[in-house]
């Protein structure tokens, strides 16, 4: 096969989960740049509207709405399905980070709020998604963990590392259960990535610690995860399934 950036992805629709942070916003480019629709998701409707008007291509849209809630996912699922034609790959990159300074600190709020957010919500968006994919014999599913699920989480995350070590988990489930339909699941592991999540009341200490002890020397940058993604959809992975792709510039070695 020859390499191109946009195999199997032209033309395709792909929703895009928590597209106006760092990396979904990355995320959302490439696949754009790869020629792909994409049906941009997340809180905030203005911000959606910048977000698709800045994208090459066309055939592009955004939808606010809370991946928690189950009838917004429906509504989700089937704009991309009846009004843009079937979803080829789902990128859910959103999630829910809320640290505390100690563990007696975590409430059940926080524990609620990040499991249904992370956890929750990625087997139900993820089971829809999977459902329509399954008519049209072929998908693509990119979960997103954390380099927490390995480590345990830094800076009183510890519930979110709990949610993203059960991404990992579900998105084995997924892989095999959604296998003989011709979809691939896979989950993409950032580690440090310079986005306003990593930065939420994290340590400026602990920052640098992870900055020294990553084997290339630096904090990565949104794009450093999202040529990945692109990847992991493309037709270059289509024998890929089941995997945890470690992007942490060495942090982790796995």
């Amino acid at each position: 096969m020859v390499w191109r950036l946009d195999s199997g992805l032209e033309d395709k629709v792909v929703i895009v989960t928590g597209a106006c942070g760092g990396i979904g916003r990355a995320v959302a480019r490439d696949f754009a740049e790869a020629g792909s629709q994409v049906l941009a998701t997340d809180l905030d409707q203005g911000a959606l509207d910048e977000l698709v008007a800045s994208l090459p291509g066309g055939g592009h849209r955004g939808l606010a709405l809370d991946v928690v809630d189950d009838v917004a996912r429906e509504q989700l699922v089937d704009v991309a399905t009846q009004q843009m034609g079937g979803i080829y790959a789902l990128a859910h990159t959103a999630a829910l980070l809320i640290r505390r300074p100690s563990l007696n600190e975590v409430t059940e709020a926080d524990w609620d709020s990040q499991i249904d957010t992370n956890l929750k919500a990625t087997f139900f968006l993820s089971r829809l998604v999977a459902n329509a994919m399954t008519e049209r014999g072929e998908g693509r599913i990119i979960l997103f963990t954390s380099q927490s699920w390995w480590t345990g989480g830094f800076g009183g995350s510890s519930v979110y590392a709990a949610s993203k070590g059960g991404v990992v988990s579900l998105s084995r489930s997924l892989a095999r259960n959604y296998g003989p339909a011709g979809i691939t699941v896979n989950t993409v592991s950032p580690g440090q990535i310079n986005t306003a999540m990593l930065l939420t009341d994290l340590d400026p200490a602990v920052y640098e610690k992870m900055r020294a002890e990553t084997p290339l020397g630096y904090v990565g940058e949104p794009d450093e995860v999202s040529g990945v993604v692109v990847f992991l959809a493309s037709s270059h992975a289509r024998y890929v399934s089941g995997a945890t792709i470690n992007v942490s510039g060495g942090y982790l070695m796995y």
